[in-house]
């Protein structure tokens, strides 16, 4: 197919199709040279085939043009076309002078379907010039269809305020590829218009925050040469969860008098639950107890004596509205508080003078009577201005109840003057924390003080100022205040050991004393509080391994506080991780916030981290819950300084947290490189209690926390299931390592049952245990048996982290037997009780500890002082926290009462003294406890 030269010297073009010939052999001589020409150069293609889809029948036409060229052809799938076939044009390019030629044909349907092989159809141009030739690029011709089907379809869905939407599409093969269209109410989404619209590379819809707005029908169009086919329409509901308004004010009292109700409202419209969203949860209504005292119109007493009769001839006598006074509103006594009358029965009288004559026995008499009269006169009128006086002082502070009368009466509250009508409160004698809203209130000025059986007899001053002392044979004044946040008491009645009081408070918190703006709900088993004061207590919400112990001397002497610990709710609070954190405790609030204490206080919370390997694969962090919400890193594990204000005891299943400040807190923690870190799980299996009376049997296997409380909360789920424990929780050791919980069961008896689970396992992602951010976590066996009288069942359930530690759990059971509950061994010894107040709460004796901290806070030559005494506890990790404490041994110890609530004797830390030689001590411990 080129310009050829023969031996012989003649010339021929040979054409492509191998027929004809030309023949320059009869030219004229060529001269012997030629004037110098530029040599002709290869053809250029000017346009080339481009690919081309035939629909239905029509043929396609494929086209190029090359210059210079002398001639051009096409040649398909290796083959020349036929001469005939081509359609030729020829020009002469103005510019250059040279040839231009262009050449058409037709492709058919029925040309590309004769085609064998896997390759598609192909063409291209050759162009030939006196230089040589140049081959065109390709083009393919396919037959273009679409099918009928898309391989996958957007589905309907509910989705909440905000959420993240992804509506999946998948076009239906076609040649070319599909383009694909979404419509939002037969409308095209643009997505440069609208920036909360996002089209994949793979046709799906992503929408990034859901709107009301994006309530509507979507659908998938996809379209190419041949037809466009519409995907089933997807309808998308937005829909809002109910959120509570903030509570309405306390309604007044609805008693006037005695015992009545005071409520508060507030409505779900904040925001109003729209779309089928969820409505609020928890009561619309609360309602608290109130007392009114009841109004007492006031009563003369008996009239007094007549006076003697005075020099004006009269003589008078008096009353007092005094039988009963006037309180608490009442009305005041009405007539005359004095009375007099002439008291010579008319025989002396200012309008007639007169005159008697009086013997020498009568005058004497006369004389000393005016006396008398003068006197009483003087005496009434002292009366009259003291009566005054008092009147006026009661006005200004308040009102006086005899302190004896209030002791007997057990300080009920209608034993106390009120106050007047210009200051109002109501009073509550019961009435707990209120910490289920944002503007709480505990309502009344006063407390409810029960003395018990060795209590002092003296007389207790109650008042919500500073006192005076209190003297014998004196009244107390109860001074009425519009806010209370403790009760103060004289300093002898928290001198005794045996002095503990029990008190209520129903004093008003202001808001600004809310810890959080969101809600700290009180949920059944997972919170407690009580009325501690300067003896100190523990708090405990049991079978959870949360505790918070308060020493004596934390809370400042005359001062009494409703404490409380929470354990909140995993899906009613944030977690405090991020990143590659773990969250390794409860988050848990203790309070109030903003107390004032003398020195910290030991809060108790279980995790879940492994710490019995030789080398740290945890960084552990603290971390509380701002006002706002936002939570902050308190301290991290061995990175303390001095500005650290908590100190964090770690233990193999729980910790224990100084600290100084009350709030919300939880532990969370991180890998350590090189070696990933190990939480400790528990693995639960459970079944329905109740005898099986259908085909259809499921098991359900719970993958939680190894603490006391993650168990507790499963308990509690599965008990409002129905469903029962079928033996001891197992243990797993879940890696750090992305791999995904694996869970299968095996060895069924297929003759009598069958499993309805299509794979042959099932998988919770690693992350969803990791982050916690799920809970509980639990996947579901269902089985079926052949007929209702199969009964017995056996098999094995294996659960394992991929390339990682597992367990199985061999069952054996009779589904038509009620089973028995079974409950789990108990984690962390006995049950203690949910509150101790006062001594009883500590098991080290008060006289015991002083003599300890008076032999051991101040500094030794030979080292034997606190420092000692804290290596021996294993206190020792950041010894610079408690030297900066008033007492550094006092501290140690209030952390020994911690780690030790369990215990029954005082052998640990007898041995710690035994060890550092303190003989002295121990015969102290000897003689006053029981070590």
């Amino acid at each position: 197919d080129k310009l050829s030269l023969f031996p012989s010297g003649m010339r021929w073009l040979i054409d492509p199709s191998g027929t004809n010939f030309t023949d320059y052999s009869d030219a004229e001589v060529l001269p012997d040279s030629f004037p110098s020409a530029p040599a002709e150069p290869l053809p250029e293609f000017l346009l080339e085939p481009e690919d081309a889809f035939i629909v239905k029948n029509r043929p396609v036409q494929l086209r190029c043009r090359a210059s210079p060229a002398t001639q051009i052809y096409f040649k398909c799938n290796g083959e020349w076309v036929n001469q005939n076939d081509h359609v030729t044009r020829e020009s002469l390019d103005q510019l250059t002078g040279l040839v231009v030629r262009e050449v058409d044909i037709s492709v058919s349907r029925t040309q590309v379907e004769e085609l064998f092989g896997l390759e598609d159809y192909w063409c291209q141009c050759v162009a030939w010039s006196a230089a040589g030739t140049t081959k065109s690029n390709r083009a393919y011709v396919r037959i273009a269809y679409l099918r009928k089907n898309f391989e996958q379809e957007p589905l309907g869905r509910e989705v909440r305020l905000e959420q993240e939407v992804l509506l999946q599409c998948r076009p239906p093969e076609g040649m070319p590829a599909a383009e694909v269209d979404w419509l939002k109410n037969e409308d095209v989404i643009d997505p440069s218009q609208d920036s909360n619209f996002l089209i994949t590379i793979d046709h799906d819809l992503i929408i990034k925050q859901a709107r009301l707005l994006d309530t509507a029908n979507y659908t998938c169009v996809a379209r190419n040469v041949v037809a466009k086919r519409r995907s089933s329409t997807a309808t998308l509901i937005v829909y809002v969860s109910g959120g509570w308004s903030s509570w309405t004010e306390w309604s007044e009292c609805n008693a006037r008098c005695g015992r009545g109700w005071q409520r508060r409202t507030r409505s779900c419209t904040n925001p109003a639950p729209l779309n089928g969203g969820a409505f609020c949860e928890g009561p619309p209504v609360q309602r608290v107890t109130c007392t009114t005292l009841c109004p007492v119109d006031g009563g003369w007493t008996e009239w007094a004596k007549w006076s003697a009769c005075g020099t004006e001839c009269t003589h008078w006598r008096s009353r007092e509205c005094q039988d009963p006074p006037p309180i608490n509103g009442g009305k005041h006594c009405s007539g005359s508080m004095m009375e007099s009358k002439n008291c010579t029965e008319g025989l002396c009288a200012r309008s007639k003078p007169f005159f008697i004559s009086l013997t020498p026995g009568m005058g004497v008499a006369v004389y000393t009577g005016l006396v008398v009269a003068l006197l009483l006169s003087v005496i009434m009128v002292l009366c009259v201005g003291v009566l005054a006086y008092r009147r006026r002082c009661r006005h200004l502070h308040g009102d006086i109840t005899d302190s004896s009368s209030a002791l007997t009466a057990a300080f009920h509250p209608g034993n106390y003057k009120p106050p007047r009508q210009d200051n109002p409160h109501p009073l509550h004698p019961s009435a707990p924390p209120d910490l289920t809203a944002t503007a709480g209130a505990f309502r009344g000025p006063l407390f409810s003080l029960q003395q018990g059986v060795n209590d002092s007899p003296h007389k207790i001053p109650m008042t919500t100022s500073p006192l005076l002392d209190p003297l014998p044979g004196l009244k107390i004044k109860v001074y009425n205040a519009s806010t209370l946040s403790s009760l103060e008491l004289p300093a002898d009645m928290c001198s005794s050991d045996g002095e503990i009081l029990s008190l209520k408070s129903v004093g008003t918190v202001g808001r600004e004393r809310e810890y959080h703006s969101h809600t700290l709900s009180r949920e059944p088993g997972l919170s407690t509080s009580a009325t501690l004061g300067h003896l100190g207590g523990r708090l405990t919400i049991p079978n959870t391994g949360v505790s918070l112990l308060v020493p004596p001397g934390t809370i400042p002497q005359g001062k009494f506080y409703e404490m409380y610990l929470i354990i909140n709710k995993w899906d009613k609070t944030t977690l405090p991780s991020e990143g590659s954190q773990t969250v390794l405790s409860p988050v848990v609030s203790c309070g109030p916030s903003g107390m004032l204490l003398n020195r910290p206080v030991v809060l108790t919370l279980p995790h879940c981290a492994q710490l019995d390997t030789p080398t740290p694969d945890w960084t552990l962090t603290l971390k509380t819950q701002t006002h706002q919400g936002a939570w902050e890193e308190v301290l991290t594990v061995g990175e303390e300084t001095l500005s650290s204000p908590c100190y964090l005891q770690l233990e193999e299943e729980c910790c224990h947290v100084l600290m100084e400040q009350l709030g919300t807190y939880g532990l969370v923690g991180q890998s350590c490189p090189p070696q990933p870190a190990c939480k400790r799980l528990q693995l639960a299996l459970f079944a329905p209690r109740a005898p099986c009376l259908s085909l259809d049997y499921s098991l359900r296997i719970y993958c939680i926390h190894d603490t006391p409380h993650a168990l507790k909360e499963v308990l509690d789920l599965e008990r409002s299931l129905g469903g029962v424990l079928l033996e001891d929780p197992k243990p797993l050791l879940f890696k750090d390592s992305y791999h995904n919980l694996r869970l299968s069961i095996h060895d069924i008896p297929h003759t009598h049952w069958r499993s309805k689970l299509l794979a042959k396992y099932q998988e919770i992602p690693f992350y969803h245990i990791w982050s916690g951010s799920q809970r509980p976590l639990h996947c579901t066996f269902s089985l079926e048996r052949g007929s209702l009288a199969v009964s017995q069942l056996a098999c094995k359930i294996c659960v394992r982290q991929v390339e990682g530690e597992g367990q199985i759990f061999q069952l054996h059971t009779d589904i038509q037997e009620t089973l028995p509950p079974h409950s789990p061994l108990p984690s962390g010894g006995t049950c203690l009780p949910s509150s101790q107040v006062g001594p009883y709460a500590f098991r080290l004796p008060d006289s015991i500890r002083q003599k300890i901290c008076a032999s051991l806070d101040a500094p030794s030559a030979r080292g034997c002082d606190w420092r000692l005494l804290a290596r021996s506890l294993g206190f020792d990790r950041y010894l610079n926290y408690f030297a900066t404490k008033p007492s550094p041994t006092g501290v140690l110890l209030d952390l020994w009462e911690a780690c030790h609530q369990g215990d029954a004797d005082l052998v640990s830390l007898a041995t710690a003294l035994e060890e550092m030689g303190k003989s002295e001590v121990l015969v102290v411990m000897t003689t006053d406890g029981d070590c």
